[in-house]
């Protein structure tokens, strides 16, 4: 049974926990007011809640969340906190692990007093499902391959936002330890390479994943905007890899930013001899060798598409929507920035007709 709710005040919190007391997983985004009081109160009335997620509940002190982990910890089995800054430090996240043996969901994002030592103690959380992180504290590559060899294989979803000083072992740790893997997400990091990226998928006994957000993965120097000669995050090879890897089942996939991404790569992959039957989402913005041809061998070997984004391709022109699809961000498509398929395209025949600026593009 879930209630969402959204500015409250702390009274109010206080009577959804009087009246609704058999309450599994609460639900409370932008919960300003959701105070001391307020938790005590849960921990009292709600005594069946096993799934809880709290965003910006800033006014909860440390003292409480460590009453809340030894109360009710053994009995919960989802935890996501997000823009925390007052509180909820190292100790209180050691109290969880100590008091919560049971959690298979855990999700901590722009925690700010949280650091290293909150990443030692979570690696102690073997039987975690799902673990999304994002801290504002530079965690060392050595902490995070730990981590994710401890928990690493059970878990079905990893999300690793702005680590950006990890490197290509934790690529390694993923590849050696995470088997059941279906949702990936390695997001803004300037040290992952291509190389890295594509033993990642090579080889790998994990099944496809149906999930990947690989997004501003690259080099950040302005100064040389063509990068290293060894290209850093995902780019072309790693591009292929992933496809090869994960292409049969692979519904969403974000590599906006990722820039290292040549024309060729794309026209590569995106063929319209090879499909990749269950991709309804893609988001390629902001990567600059997308143009007309590749997007339309995107419509052509994606036979599920519903929605492509594209903000910063600038070289799509003219570009005739398919029904039932969505093109976000491209405004010579019709002059317009979100553009809705309403005629059927034959696809095959644009395709072909582009086909020949293939390789003078590349």
């Amino acid at each position: 049974m879930a209630h969402p709710f959204t500015d409250l005040e702390t009274e109010d919190y206080e009577q959804i926990f009087a009246v609704a007391h058999n309450l599994e997983k609460i639900v409370l985004r932008n919960a300003c007011q959701f105070k001391d009081q307020s938790l005590d109160y849960m921990i009292e009335k709600a005594r069946a809640v096993k799934h809880v997620q709290l965003y910006a509940a800033n006014l909860v002190s440390n003292e409480m969340w460590h009453k809340f982990f030894q109360q009710r910890g053994r009995e919960l089995a989802t935890l996501k906190l997000q823009w925390l800054d007052a509180a909820f430090n190292d100790e209180a996240v050691e109290e969880m692990v100590t008091h919560c043996p049971n959690l298979k969901r855990l999700k901590l994002k722009l925690c700010r007093q949280i650091g290293v030592d909150a990443i030692d103690a979570i690696s102690r959380l073997t039987k975690l499902e799902h673990l999304s992180l994002q801290i504002a504290t530079i965690v060392s590559s050595e902490r995070l391959v730990n981590l994710i060899q401890h928990v690493g294989l059970n878990l079905r979803t990893l999300s690793l936002e702005k680590f950006i000083d990890a490197d290509d072992t934790i690529l390694e740790a993923i590849h050696t330890s995470c088997y059941n893997l279906s949702k990936l997400r390695l997001s803004e990091n300037d040290c992952y390479t291509d190389a890295g990226f594509t033993a990642l998928f090579t080889d790998w006994s994990n099944p496809p994943l149906k999930f990947v957000d690989v997004n501003s993965t690259r080099d950040v120097d302005n100064n040389n905007s063509a990068g290293p000669e060894e290209p850093n995050g995902c780019a072309s090879e790693g591009l292929k890899a992933l496809m090869a890897h994960s292409g049969a089942k692979l519904e969403t996939l974000d590599i906006a930013s990722c820039r290292h991404i040549t024309h060729a790569a794309f026209a590569e992959v995106f063929d319209g001899r090879k499909t990749y039957p269950a991709l309804k989402e893609i988001n390629i913005s902001f990567c600059n060798t997308v143009d007309t041809v590749v997007v339309a061998g995107v419509f052509k070997s994606c036979p599920a598409l519903k929605k492509i984004v594209a903000f910063g391709c600038f070289n799509v022109e003219d570009v005739v929507v398919p029904k039932g699809i969505v093109l976000i961000g491209v405004p010579k498509a019709q002059d317009a920035i979100e553009q809705f398929g309403n005629a059927w395209m034959d696809v095959e025949r644009v395709f072909e007709g582009m086909a020949g600026m293939v390789g003078v593009a590349a």
